[in-house]
């Protein structure tokens, strides 16, 4: 028996959520860090599921179980759906091309969000969400001073060559590739679009040094 397929949902957006890495260069499980009393990826993922986005595709691997558990009430969520990458040590591409598939049959709309960015805005997500689809471009992302960063949105067009990407690249390839079919939104008023990657970075935001995370 054949699955049954849903219509192509063609003007709302997916989001996909990366949140898969080993997170080498900090020592510890980025996703875990305490941010203000809240784990990381909590945090981001809160911002997430409150925004526009129809549905949202939380992508794990590396200490998948203590991440889940650290999520709480969150997973009981009826936007989210959390799948697990095996292969995330092969790098963040594994990752977003599982979320992909996860998704591909039903929206023509992607958006690829970071789960290392601490002050993920559910404005900006919501932003992006009425601009591009509208704009007809297959490629769009946030943008300060007219700059590209976080969240990003790829368009059915490109899935395919989204679905090519290897290592632990992301889309970064499509936008180098098609600046012509990019449409930038401009972010209105302040963003902090860091995302922590050392002990260092975590220091700076926090002011605390780098302390491993209780297991949850």
């Amino acid at each position: 028996m054949h699955e049954a397929v849903r219509p192509c949902t063609c003007q709302a957006v997916a989001g996909i959520v990366l949140a898969a890495g080993a997170s080498r260069r900090m020592g510890t499980p980025k996703q875990l860090l305490d941010i203000e009393g809240r784990p990381l990826l909590f945090r981001v993922l809160t911002e997430v599921l409150a925004s526009d986005l129809e549905t949202v595709v939380l992508v794990l691997g590396f200490e998948a179980g203590r991440v889940r558990r650290s999520l709480g009430a969150l997973l009981a969520h009826p936007k989210l759906d959390v799948v697990e990458n095996p292969r995330f040590q092969e790098g963040m591409s594994t990752s977003l091309i599982l979320g992909l598939e996860a998704v591909e049959r039903r929206f023509d709309h992607i958006m690829i969000l970071l789960g290392d960015m601490p002050h993920t805005d559910r404005a900006v997500i919501n932003r992006l969400i009425r601009a591009v689809p509208a704009s007809g471009c297959p490629l769009g992302a946030a943008a300060i001073g007219g700059k590209r960063t976080h969240p990003v949105m790829v368009s059915r067009p490109l899935f395919g060559e989204l679905h090519a990407v290897s290592g632990d690249r992301g889309a970064k390839a499509l936008f180098v590739k098609h600046p012509e079919e990019t449409h930038l939104v401009e972010v209105e008023g302040p963003y902090d679009d860091r995302d922590l990657d050392t002990p260092e970075d975590y220091s700076r935001l926090t002011g605390r040094s780098l302390e491993p995370p209780a297991d949850a």
